[in-house]
């Protein structure tokens, strides 16, 4: 075969009665889709747009939107209206912790409360009679059930329901012993917790379950509250508590008291 010259080309020459030159098509406007002809989205779709994959395109033309559908104005009135009972129903600023304002509770000497609470229910766990404390102890309240309850009992029976108030605000001495200081419980600064009901019925019960087969969730349920609470008494205290919790709020410079 001869050599081909170095000024002849490989490229074929254009055929008779066309150009050489492609012309280029503009792309036409997209132009998006009324509302009513797109489709609600398939499991198909979503998958594909967690993907990072396009909407898809419907052989009838229409596009199925990988955007779910846009909760009923039914739903959305009802979870706001849940909210804002829940906002009516807060004390001490958190929505957490629920209750009716008292205000001033007066009492003799240096019993009441300047601002108690009734406190009702604390991070979802219901008390089972409103409790008159200060916001100081409502709080603290909150921090254990946090922490310490709820971790402790954790799954079991369905989880922490309730808990079973002994006593709150109470003018009275240590113990009720004559002579005694005055308790923490006089200035709304203290709660007694007896037991706790769990969401299937199950009840743990400091008298009964301490040193039986449950003891050792009650133990953890007592030991968690020491650093929170300022005092913390249970049954290995003395006999006065050896049927409940005492948690108070007393401030102490060596640190909590626990027993």
């Amino acid at each position: 075969m001869a050599a081909l010259a170095p000024e002849q080309s490989l490229r074929p020459e254009a055929r008779p009665g066309t150009v050489s030159a492609v012309r280029v098509t503009p792309a036409l406007p997209v132009r998006a889709l009324p509302s009513s002809a797109r489709i609600a989205p398939t499991s198909e779709d979503l998958a594909l747009h967690t993907a990072g994959v396009a909407p898809v395109i419907a052989s009838a033309g229409t596009i199925r939107s990988p955007r779910p559908a846009a909760r009923p104005p039914s739903v959305v009135q009802k979870a706001m209206a849940k909210r804002m009972a829940r906002r009516r129903g807060s004390v001490c600023g958190d929505l957490a912790i629920q209750g009716k304002e008292i205000g001033g509770v007066p009492g003799p000497g240096a019993c009441g409360i300047s601002d108690a609470v009734a406190v009702t229910s604390v991070s979802g766990v219901a008390l089972s009679q409103p409790a008159q404390i200060d916001c100081r102890t409502a709080k603290t309240l909150k921090r254990w059930i946090n922490r310490a309850a709820k971790p402790a009992i954790g799954e079991t029976g369905g989880g922490l329901a309730r808990l079973q108030v002994a006593a709150h605000y109470s003018c009275r001495s240590r113990n009720s012993q004559p002579g005694a200081k005055l308790s923490e419980h006089a200035k709304g600064r203290a709660i007694d917790i007896s037991g706790f009901v769990l969401n299937n019925g199950t009840s743990l019960s400091v008298l009964e379950d301490w040193a039986g087969r449950r003891g050792p969730v009650l133990h953890a349920i007592h030991r968690r509250a020491c650093g929170i609470f300022g005092t913390v008494l249970g049954p290995n205290s003395d006999v006065h508590h050896r049927d409940h919790f005492h948690f108070d709020t007393a401030r102490y410079r060596a640190g909590s008291y626990c027993r």
